[in-house]
């Protein structure tokens, strides 16, 4: 219940009326919030305080982690908030307050958790002052032995307890949620919640994300599109890596003036996209601008009078932060595909089939109502370039009517569902023109035909087919097996019967006890009401047989 999480509900409130975080809300445009700002007036850390700069910045850093995700979030929807807060929540990307640089140290230095070294043994030189610091960890520069530039990532300390106890916090609220709200359990919010929890935990571990950063560099190797560096050496603390030259994406003053192609740069970002969720099934789930960059001349060459430096190739993206991977399955790629395929030919009939065949809505649901809904939502993007997408407002309609259809969306598309947030609001910034329907299009269709092809599939099948042979040995084990499964099932229904049966007896001798003790109440409170003297005496068996019936 939210009343066991109560302490940690009071320590954000007051958190929120330190900072004056109402000063901050614009109560004009969003009058549903004035409930809220009156709220936190009320708390006395409030009192006396007035509108401190930055203060949604600093209010984040201090409720924790998972809020300081949050803030990454919708630092990228500059069309859902306004712009004094996009500000604040720009710098939560990477310039959350540090920790100390002691702190750092020990924990490379750690034997079980960090590198198990003396600073002076890995480093020629180590740099105390932070490069960047996020929700997760900092990062420190470096340079190796050899002389090669890199940079170090430490885990914030002591921040696995506090996500727990915050996760638990959401849960309740999730199932608070999906108790009252249909649309909550149509996305199975629960189950987001548990999923993301998941993730979040395993963002601690810089084993996982140095597994993760190298998948994606050799998913990657010599492309044009997009470039990740190399990891050297990894613990479960720290982790290091490859320094190199460029700039978040969200600087496109910077890319102006080295004469960039924005247009250029947000089609390759969305190329890589969909190549990552297609081609490789392995897509990073957390592309806010603090962890997307492009590639630039040496840093120390950037400044407003730049002469143009020429990389020797066009700009590539520079994949950062693998903390966090999404996978789809094969059916459920496949599913996406064909979705978006029939949604750009503007034929939500096939859509809707699609949508069916994949068991996202009951049996007896209005498909053509369905049909127009959807036509009636989505049909107009089609012909609209990313600046003029409300993709936030036509995502909340399409959850609308999957509440009113009962549609049930797979929780595993929910990952990919924030990543397109996160480029939607990437590619907005980035270059408001883009025609990301022209660019999908041929995409989708390629990979589709691909994965349709027959020598394709007749290969698939001619490599798979020695497990497939050695898998026939197990046929007896297993028609042994369901043959023993059937025998206990019908065992297990005899039961069962027998308990269904047992129980409509007991039913039935509760309802005649209940009448019993009824027909005795009724009779003696009659008998009571005309005897005179007698009364009591008829009150009492009345009173009785009340007794008889709760404890019978």
């Amino acid at each position: 219940m939210l009343l066991s999480h109560r302490a940690r509900l009071f320590e954000l409130w007051r958190i929120a009326a330190s900072y004056r975080i109402d000063t901050h809300l614009p109560l004009d445009e969003a009058p549903q919030l004035q409930p809220i700002a009156r709220m936190i007036r009320l708390h006395p850390a409030a009192w006396g305080k007035k509108h401190q700069p930055n203060a949604i910045k600093y209010a984040l850093e201090d409720m924790g982690t998972l809020f300081l995700k949050l803030g990454q979030l919708l630092s990228t929807r500059r069309d859902l908030v306004i712009p004094e807060i996009i500000e604040q929540l720009i710098q939560l990307q990477d310039k959350v307050k540090p920790f100390d640089a002691d702190i750092a140290i020990a924990q490379i230095q750690d034997p079980k958790h960090g590198l198990g070294q003396s600073i002076e043994t890995l480093f020629a030189r180590f740099d105390v002052k932070p490069l960047a610091a996020a929700s997760i960890a900092q990062v420190h520069t470096a340079a190796l032995t050899d002389g090669r530039e890199v940079v170090v990532k430490v885990v914030r300390p002591d921040i696995r307890a506090t996500i727990i106890s915050d996760f638990e916090l959401l849960r309740e609220l999730a199932s608070w949620a999906s108790a009252r709200i249909e649309a909550a359990r149509a996305i199975h919010i629960i189950d987001i919640v548990e999923d993301y929890r998941q993730v979040m935990l395993n963002e601690l571990d810089l084993t996982l994300e140095a597994d993760n950063t190298t998948q994606m560099r050799n998913n990657f190797l010599g492309s044009a599109l997009m470039y990740v560096p190399e990891v050297y050496d990894a613990s479960k603390n720290v982790m290091v890596m490859e320094r190199i030259q460029g700039v978040p994406i969200s600087q496109i003053e910077i890319f102006d003036q080295l004469g960039y192609d924005r247009a250029a740069l947000a089609e390759k970002g969305l190329t890589i996209f969909f190549t990552q969720v297609f081609r490789d099934n392995f897509f990073h789930a957390d592309m806010h601008p603090g962890n997307v960059f492009v590639e630039t001349p040496p840093v120390k060459t950037l400044s407003a009078d730049m002469p143009l430096v020429d990389l020797g190739h066009e700009p590539r993206y520079i994949g950062l932060d693998c903390a966090i991977m999404g996978t789809l399955s094969n059916d459920d790629q496949m599913i996406v595909a064909r979705m978006l395929l029939a949604v750009m030919n503007n034929n939500f009939t096939a859509m809707v089939d699609i949508v069916s065949r994949a068991g996202w809505i009951p049996p007896n649901s209005d498909k053509h109502a369905l049909m127009r809904d959807m036509k009636r939502t989505v049909g107009p993007m089609l012909q609209k370039s990313i600046n003029e997408i409300d993709f936030a407002g036509v995502l909340m309609q399409i959850l609308d009517i999957a509440r009113r259809h009962h549609m049930s969306i797979p929780p595993q598309l929910m990952l990919l569902l924030k990543t397109l947030v996160h480029v939607e609001g990437l590619g907005r910034e980035l270059y408001p023109d883009l025609d990301i329907w022209s660019l999908a299009k041929p995409i989708l269709s390629g990979w589709i035909k691909e994965q349709l092809d027959p020598m394709r599939n007749l290969q698939q099948l001619r490599t798979q087919l020695p497990e497939i042979l050695l898998s026939t040995t197990d046929i007896p084990k297993l028609l042994d097996q369901g043959l023993q499964s059937l025998a206990s099932q019908g065992s297990r229904q005899d039961s069962q019967l027998r308990e269904m049966q047992q129980i409509r007896a007991d039913m039935l001798n509760d309802r005649r006890r209940d009448w019993l003790a009824l027909a005795g109440f009724g009779v003696s409170i009659a008998i009571a009401t005309q005897v005179g003297w007698f009364a009591p005496i008829f009150y009492i068996i009345a009173m009785l047989a009340v007794v008889w019936r709760i404890l019978a």
